[in-house]
C-alpha cells in the first residue's frame, strides 16, 4: 500500500490546475493519469475568455483558432451574435499536454498509464496495488470511478458523440472566427476550428433519437438534412473518421455534497450543457479552489458547497436554453430571438461564465 498527502485522479484540465496550484506553492501532490500518452478527449475544445485568462495565470500559453462571434442555427434559419471576448478553439490534445507538463514541471509527481479502479473509503485501489491518500481530489472528467460514481440519467439520457471535419480551406472559410451551434430534434451540434485546421464537431444528442436512426453514420446523416447548415460541413467528413462516443451524461447535474477528504472537481462535481461552451472554465476553476482550500487546510464539504454555488446560475441558465434547443419550436425561437437581439446572446454567454 502505498500512502500519500494528496492524490489527484486524471491530469485533465481539473486535474492539473490543481497540481499546478498546489506544487506552485510547495506541495508535491501525486497525479494519476489513465492514459499512457495524451489523447484527444470528447469534449472541451472551446475556452472561454475567461478560461484563457485563468490558463494565463497558471502560466499556460496555447496556440488556437480564434472566435470572436457565436452562430445559431436551426433548419434553414440563422444568427450570429459577437462574444463578449475572444475565445479559443483548441484541441483536449494540446491543452492537456502542456497542462500535465507545466504541473509536472513545477513539482507535482505524475504517473501515467494507471488505471484507478475502485475508491473503498479513503483507499483508491489502482493497477495492480492500493493507494491510501489523506485526500483525494476527484478529477476523472466524464469517467466514474466505482465507489464515486455520480448518479445515472434517467428516463431519455444524453449521448455524446464527437468527429473532426477536414482539414480544408473551404471549411476553415465557413466556420472561420466563429463557434458554431447547430440545433436539431432532440439535440445540437457544437462546432470550432482546432490548431490544426481541422473542424471539432461535438454533438449531445438524446439516446431516442440514436436509437430511432440505428447508427451514429445514420444519425449524421440525418441532422445534416434537419439543419443544411449543417450539412454542408459535414461534407468535410471523412467517410473513414472515427467517432468517438460516450454514453449517459448528466447534463445539469451538480452536488454540494461530498465525504470527508473527498474533493470532487470539474465534471465529477457538476456538469454544465456543453452548448455554454464552460465545462473547460468549470474544469479550471474547480481545481484552483480545491487546491487553495487544501492549501488553507479547509474542508472538503466546504470547498464542495462553495463550488456548487459558483456554479449553480451557469448549470441552471445553460440547462434552461438546452431544454428549448432540443425541441424545435423552442430552437426556431431561440434562432429568431437573437436575431432580434444579438446583445441577449453576449449576455447570456456572460451569465453562464463561472467566477474565477
Amino acid at each position: 500500500m502505498r500512502r500519500t498527502d494528496t492524490l489527484i485522479l486524471g491530469g485533465g484540465p481539473a486535474g492539473s490546475a490543481a497540481a499546478i496550484t498546489l506544487a506552485s506553492a510547495g506541495a508535491r501532490p501525486l497525479v494519476i493519469e489513465r492514459q499512457r500518452e495524451t489523447g484527444d478527449a470528447i469534449c472541451g475544445g472551446f475556452l472561454s475568455w475567461q478560461s484563457l485568462a485563468a490558463l494565463e495565470r497558471l502560466g499556460i500559453e496555447l496556440s488556437g483558432a480564434p472566435a470572436t462571434e457565436v452562430r445559431l442555427f436551426a433548419r434553414e434559419s440563422w444568427a450570429r451574435a459577437p462574444l463578449p471576448k475572444p475565445a479559443l478553439g483548441v484541441s483536449r490534445r494540446q491543452l492537456d499536454s502542456i497542462m500535465l507538463a507545466r504541473a509536472a514541471a513545477t513539482g507535482a509527481a505524475v504517473e501515467r498509464g494507471i488505471l484507478a479502479k475502485e475508491a473503498e473509503g479513503q483507499q483508491i485501489r489502482v493497477d495492480g496495488d492500493v493507494v491510501a491518500p489523506e485526500r483525494l481530489l476527484l478529477a476523472t472528467g466524464k469517467h466514474d470511478l466505482r465507489g464515486l460514481a455520480r448518479p445515472k440519467p434517467a428516463d431519455d439520457p444524453a449521448l455524446g458523440l464527437r468527429v473532426r471535419l477536414g482539414p480544408a480551406p473551404a471549411l476553415a472559410r465557413l466556420v472561420e472566427g466563429a463557434i458554431e451551434l447547430h440545433l436539431f430534434d432532440r439535440g445540437y451540434a457544437g462546432l470550432v476550428l482546432q490548431e490544426d485546421g481541422t473542424g471539432n464537431l461535438c454533438l449531445a444528442v438524446r439516446k431516442s433519437r440514436l436509437a430511432e436512426l440505428g447508427s451514429p453514420v445514420a444519425l449524421l446523416r440525418a441532422i445534416g438534412d434537419e439543419v443544411p447548415a449543417l450539412g454542408e460541413r459535414l461534407a468535410f467528413l471523412d467517410g473513414a473518421a472515427t467517432i468517438d462516443a460516450i454514453a449517459a451524461v448528466p447534463y445539469g447535474w451538480r452536488t454540494a455534497e461530498t465525504l470527508p477528504g473527498i474533493y470532487r472537481l470539474g465534471d465529477q462535481a457538476g456538469v454544465i450543457p456543453s452548448l455554454a461552451g464552460e465545462g473547460m472554465g468549470i474544469a479550471i476553476a474547480s481545481g484552483v479552489l480545491a487546491a487553495r482550500a487544501v492549501l488553507r487546510g479547509g474542508r472538503a464539504e466546504d470547498y464542495q458547497r462553495l463550488l456548487a454555488a459558483r456554479t449553480r446560475r451557469p448549470i441552471a441558465i445553460a440547462s434552461a436554453i438546452l431544454s428549448a434547443a432540443e425541441r424545435p419550436l423552442g430552437a426556431a425561437s431561440l434562432v429568431r430571438l437573437m436575431k432580434l437581439a444579438p446583445g441577449l446572446a453576449s449576455l447570456l454567454a456572460r451569465v453562464t461564465r463561472v467566477e474565477h
